[in-house]
Parts: structure tokens; sequence; C-alpha cells
């Protein structure tokens, strides 16, 4: 598979590089790399302590979300397949203490609450790089970006995000996407969340890049 970089044009129909915050950058790296774990599967935080209460988590806020309260959290471990498509009402900020590897689709090209896995395609963003994926983007767990590390990635999103999962009867197609707060999504047959019972919506083959990174 074709790994594109986030410089790439490409990348800008998916999100873009978050310029400046030098200092507040490192200091959440940092964090990450010293305070969060990196397990052999992949797990996710929402909201990390340690990264929540850093000065420099704070003071991009109003850059970020234009000052609404944001949840600093993370997603480690190591991943080279796709599994599921993911999106939110919101755009979402990641930054690696690692490089990593985002298997990214487009929200438009969803037809029918399902997408092809040809549509997706895979993006490397260095350690220390700031980007915004776009509340259009389809996303999921990073990817690492060697076969020799994991990853370590910042997730950033409006407070209340993937915490529990709203109680209501579904008005529509879509409701019956919605896994967690703010989180609609798309499952590959062969995934345990479509094995949990998670809503199947990809199509094609279960993309894996392993044989694609060094």
């Amino acid at each position: 598979m074709k790994i594109y970089k986030v410089t790439d044009p490409e990348f800008t129909n998916y999100g873009r590089i978050i310029e400046g915050y030098e200092a507040e950058k490192k200091a959440i790296e940092d964090a990450l790399r010293d305070k969060t774990p990196v397990p052999e599967g992949t797990d996710y935080v929402a909201e990390d302590k340690a990264l929540q209460e850093l000065p420099a988590a704070a003071k991009i806020t109003n850059s970020l979300f234009g000052g609404s309260p944001m949840q600093f959290g993370w997603c480690n471990g190591h991943n080279t397949k796709l599994n599921c498509l993911e999106y939110h009402r919101s755009s979402e900020i990641n930054l690696g203490a690692t490089d990593f590897i985002l298997l990214l689709a487009k929200r438009e090209e969803i037809v029918d609450h399902k997408i092809d896995s040809d549509k997706v395609k895979a993006f490397f963003c260095p350690k220390g790089v700031m980007i915004e994926v776009y509340a259009t983007a389809l996303h999921y767990a990073p990817c690492q970006a060697h076969k020799d590390s994991g990853f370590q990635v910042l997730v950033g999103l409006p407070k209340g995000t993937n915490v529990g999962k709203p109680d209501f009867t579904p008005g529509n197609d879509e409701d019956t996407l919605l896994t967690a707060t703010n989180k609609w999504l798309l499952a590959h047959p062969e995934s345990s969340e479509a094995k949990g019972g998670a809503r199947v919506g990809i199509t094609g083959k279960n993309i894996d890049i392993a044989g694609d990174i060094q």
C-alpha cells in the first residue's frame, strides 16, 4: 500500500499540520513518552490526568478548539490493521511521541452506511508533528510506522467524547452506528469490534500494512 506523508498535498483533504506551539508540543510529547504505556495490542484512554493537567494542554486548548473544553488522552500500542473506521462531529488532534501512520478515508465516500476499504489511504506522521484530523475524515486506531516499534499518540477531542454511550432509541439508520458519545463506527467483518456487535460497514479486504513498513 502506498504510504503518503502528512506533508503531501493529498493530506489536505483529510487534515492539516498545526503550526507553532513548539514548546507546548514538546511538553506533551515528553509526557506521552515518559508517562504512558506501549501495550502489545492497542489501548485507548479518553482522558489521561498526566496529559490533562499539563500547562501546555491548557494553553493550546484556545487554539485547537477555541476555548471549548477538551480532553487529552492517548492511543498507544502495536497495530498494522484497519479493522474499523470511525467519525466524530468534531476534529481530532493527534501528536506522536513516536512516528505513526493513520489509515484515512472520507466520510462523503460512505454510501448507505458502507464503504469499501479501497477508498482508504495511509499517511505517515513523524513524531512531534501535531495534526488536526477533520471531522469529515474517517479514521481509527493509529498504526505503527516501523516493524520494531509501537506507537504513542495523543488524542485530543471535545470533552466527553468516547465516554460511555447514550441510552436512546435509534431514530434513523445512522443512529445504529453510534458506539460511544460522539463516536460513529463502521467495522470490518473480520474485526473484534464486529464480533462484539458493532455494525459491519467496511467491505473489501481488512487492510494490513505490515508488509509496507520497515
